[in-house]
């Protein structure tokens, strides 16, 4: 019994001591620029700035409302829930799988008694008899000798890390969608106010000019044209507030409860409403960009079952054992003569399997080779990200100088026309043509602002903003009060 005792330690020991995971190589990634064409500011020009990774969505984000309207996302968003669930999904499967390397031991109390019919005995009569087990067994372990359940308990390893990368994703792309959202929600509503000025100046207008037609100092064509824009005033008002309540809808959904924007909150200052960004260089998002790790991590998974894949083709050993207590009679189950144990290791070598175990590794090399290009093309969108982030970044700010000396322009014309008109040098139509080409200016001199706030936001996602500081989604032995909470905290 030694000897067979000291065999199976051996083979124990042996288990697990292979793995057939073809030696991981990252893919080259020499083809990533060294630098952006477009460049937010230099580290030597400016000390102050920090990396989008080491920059948390608070500080990015100081304005108070929205920081809280960030937090209800957090805690009650559906996308992010299902992502924190999907990570839990997946440390289960990995749990499983590492389940496998070590074998399951099982107590076990059997109680048998049987009849033998007189034709079926060699004496010729009926027997009865009975047996009564008591012991310890393991059913069927696979002794892992080429690390075919290693490589399953990597892949599942590295599926549970891509999970979490992914949660990470979520949230910070969770966090840019609320604070796009919420601009634009800002926008409308300066828009709609400058809307709601110019509509009731177009209203004053009107009831001068019926008070002077009515005495006959202005004709009816000036009072058409003067009731013409108060009009366009009023369908833009119109517009705007339709608008405005999509968006405030969209704010919603996305923070996961209705009604927690503020009509009558009044934000910071624009400039302050985000922080100033270094962008660094391309080489940074292998390791800020949470999609990146993701996709790595799918690579390493798809890489270990290459590992599983190739060990098929290998004998399979698994073993069977039990050692405790048999006897006939309940009586003797607990004497020193009933001592049992058994030892039934089995082998397995597939011989034909139709092409099964080539089309599976077959399989396992194609999907590495995909899961390579999608690392790839996940890099490639992650600098396009940045890059297209900062060109809008140089041509907003262009873009938003012209505007506002276009609406210093057109509000000089506007004076000039109307002192004109009411020193009879002009007709009204020159006044009103210098209103609603002011109006027009001031509305896009808004959204020239918030183009350019929605892009610093859309920088700070692209960067993997915060990712250093945004925590894991809690895992099963966690309780399950601090599923979300401990997310919208950090």
């Amino acid at each position: 019994m030694s000897r067979q005792c000291n065999a199976a330690f051996v083979v124990v020991l042996l288990s697990g001591c292979t793995t057939l995971i073809p030696p991981y190589t990252t893919p080259d990634n020499s083809t990533l620029p060294a630098h952006y064409q477009q460049r937010s500011g230099k580290k030597s020009e400016d000390a102050a700035l920090t990396s989008a990774a080491d920059k948390t969505w608070q500080s990015y984000f100081p304005d108070p409302h929205l920081q809280a309207l960030i937090r209800q996302a957090l805690l009650h968003n559906h996308d992010l829930r299902s992502a924190a669930l999907r990570v839990r999904q997946a440390q289960a499967a990995y749990r499983i799988e590492r389940s496998a390397l070590t074998p399951t031991v099982a107590l076990g109390v059997d109680a048998k008694r049987s009849r033998t019919p007189a034709d079926l005995t060699e004496i010729g009569q009926t027997s009865t008899g009975n047996e009564f087990k008591a012991g310890v067994g393991i059913s069927s372990w696979e002794i892992d000798f080429w690390g075919r359940i290693t490589s399953l308990n990597e892949e599942a390893l590295q599926q549970f890390l891509a999970t979490q990368a992914g949660h990470q994703a979520v949230t910070i792309s969770l966090v840019a969608q609320v604070a796009d959202a919420w601009i634009s929600l800002r926008e409308l509503d300066k828009r709609l106010h400058l809307a709601n000025v110019a509509q009731a100046n177009q209203s004053e207008s009107l009831r001068i000019f019926t008070r002077r037609f009515e005495m006959g100092s202005v004709t009816k064509l000036e009072l058409t044209q003067v009731q013409t824009l108060l009009t366009q005033a009023e369908a833009l008002t119109l517009q705007l507030q339709q608008q405005r309540d999509l968006q405030h809808n969209a704010v919603n959904l996305l923070v996961g409860q209705v009604d927690l924007v503020d009509a009558n909150y009044r934000p910071v200052a624009d400039q302050t409403l985000v922080q100033p960004l270094d962008a660094g260089l391309p080489s940074d998002l292998l390791i800020n960009r949470p999609d990146i790790v993701a996709a790595e991590h799918r690579l390493r998974a798809a890489n270990a079952h290459i590992g599983a894949a190739r060990a098929a083709f290998f004998p399979r050993i698994s073993l069977t054992a039990f050692g405790g207590l048999a006897s006939a009679e309940l009586s003797d189950l607990f004497s020193a003569s009933s001592r049992a144990w058994n030892f039934a290791p089995s082998l397995s070598l597939p011989v034909f399997d139709g092409g099964l175990n080539q089309a599976n590794l077959d399989l396992a090399n194609v999907r590495k080779h995909l899961a390579v290009v999608e690392y790839e093309q996940t890099i490639q969108s992650a600098f396009r990200d940045v890059a297209d982030a900062l060109a809008n970044q140089h041509w907003l700010q262009q873009q938003l100088s012209v505007q506002q000396q276009a609406v210093e322009i057109q509000e000089e014309r506007s004076r000039l026309a109307l002192l004109s008109h009411d020193r009879g040098r002009s007709s009204f139509l020159e006044v009103l043509d210098a209103e609603r080409d002011r109006l027009q200016a001031q509305q896009q001199e808004v959204q020239a602002q918030h183009a350019l706030l929605r892009n610093r936001v859309a920088l700070y996602a692209a960067l993997g903003g915060g990712s250093r500081h945004v925590p894991n989604a809690p895992l099963l032995d966690q309780p399950s009060s601090t599923l979300f909470s401990d997310i919208a905290e950090e």
